[in-house]
């Protein structure tokens, strides 16, 4: 992928989402950090953009609610209101689940959302929970022994072997 395929998958991305989202004013970005983030900032700029709206776009640290890390310190979303709001939650790779898992525990302690969706820029396999995403940019099938490193400077995406 380089950074024209990456422009044009957040795009499409982008129009899936208004074409599923009824009321785009009960939408709310919520990108997990590290590269989530910025994807959701790209999100949110294409939805300002294609439909002509200013959707809240918050970070999203997961790691306190790991659960291979303790002791667990909720996280810290100052301003961040989802009750009743359309949450949708972004990261770059999709593989075991688990951080999908923990920011979803996140998100609980911030309050009810009517929804949560999942947008993903590219969904490897391998699951080890039942998650799965709404939206998708790529699917990338790869082995246990490979990794998906996404560098969102120049827009490309590259399999390693695990070392």
């Amino acid at each position: 992928m380089n950074q024209e395929q990456l422009s044009r998958t957040l795009k499409r991305m982008t129009h899936e989402i208004i074409e599923r989202n009824a009321n785009l004013n009960d939408i709310v970005l919520i990108g997990i950090l590290k590269k989530g983030y910025p994807i959701a900032q790209m999100l949110k700029e294409n939805l300002k953009r294609f439909a002509d709206i200013d959707v809240p776009c918050f970070p999203l640290d997961i790691h306190p609610y790991r659960d291979d890390i303790y002791p667990k310190n909720p996280a810290d979303l100052q301003g961040l209101d989802i009750h009743q709001k359309s949450v949708i939650l972004v990261d770059d790779v999709l593989f075991t689940g688990r951080s999908v898992r923990a920011a979803m525990d996140a998100l609980n302690d911030h309050g009810r959302p009517n929804q949560i969706q999942l947008a993903i820029l590219i969904d490897r396999g391998h699951r080890e929970l039942p998650i799965r995403a709404d939206y998708i940019g790529k699917n990338i099938p790869t082995s246990q022994q490979e990794r998906i490193l996404v560098n969102l400077q120049d827009g490309s995406v590259f399999i390693v072997e695990n070392e």
